[in-house]
């Protein structure tokens, strides 16, 4: 693990950022005097194996195709690094209003819709995968993480080790194998919608398999009956944008976000 003041790769470290068993990621500028600070994204060196970099690859191949504002860019990539845009403000679920929070699902919405009109689907859309602005108001919300992204209606499913890590928002098409599709994405922004007006995805389970079991097979949870400021048109919301079956889904993620905020800000 590099320490701030240590030089990788014609960059300088300045801090760690976040650190997971896949990349550590630390706030790094270019050269030796103050430059354009960026994330610099370096895999773990158990995690330098071929699928390991191919991902990072993807990671990079794919945002680099995306220039949408809500969409992280990418500057560089060695073989076990890439660089990328800093963004100050932490993860999502550090904004401290519901309101702010789906405003910021929002932008997200209308990024993966325009990754799905590209033929792209992000395939592990979870609140640690959206970062936030410190200024907020003015830059707003980035999407991140596209090692996992598919073609839509081409590629299987992601390996079994990411389907576990992502579970909770993991629909059942990419459980079962299933190619994604642009409605893949949007039953995972619904659970993460879920998290960050309750505190909690949807489905838990004390078990991975009893959290497969539930994405396969129950029906999303009634939160009106717990939560009694949420009303009964959420219900009925999350049931369509969580359905079992993609074509059962909205037509897209804006549209999901959009009746969210309807009925629980406005």
């Amino acid at each position: 693990m590099l320490s701030p003041g240590d030089r990788f790769e014609g960059y300088v470290v300045d801090a760690i950022v976040g650190h997971g068993g896949f990349a550590t990621v630390y706030q790094a500028h270019q050269g030796t005097a103050p430059g354009r600070t960026v994330a610099l994204k370096v895999l773990a060196d158990r995690r330098r194996g071929p699928a390991d970099r191919t991902r990072l690859r993807r990671e990079f191949d794919v945002a680099r195709q995306l220039q949408h504002p809500h969409i992280i860019p990418v500057f560089e990539i060695g073989p076990d690094w890439l660089s990328m845009e800093y963004v100050s403000g932490g993860q999502i679920s550090d904004l401290p209003t519901v309101p702010n929070r789906l405003a910021a699902l929002g932008q997200i919405a209308d990024a993966l819709d325009y990754a799905h009109e590209r033929g792209i689907a992000h395939c592990d859309v979870k609140p640690s995968n959206i970062l936030v602005s410190q200024s907020f108001y003015e830059y707003g919300a980035m999407l991140v993480d596209f090692g996992s992204a598919l073609s839509i209606g081409g590629e299987s499913g992601p390996s079994a080790s990411h389907v576990a890590a992502s579970l909770p928002y993991c629909p059942p098409e990419l459980l079962t194998g299933k190619a994604p599709a642009g409605a893949t994405d949007e039953y995972s922004l619904a659970c993460t919608a879920v998290e960050l007006i309750t505190g909690r995805p949807p489905f838990t389970a004390n078990t991975q398999a009893g959290l497969m079991a539930a994405q396969l097979h129950s029906p999303p949870p009634q939160l009106s009956r717990r939560i009694d400021w949420l009303p009964r048109a959420f219900d009925s919301i999350l049931a369509k944008a969580m359905a079992k079956h993609p074509q059962d889904r909205y037509q897209s993620c804006a549209e999901l976000i959009r009746l969210i905020t309807r009925v629980v800000v406005d």
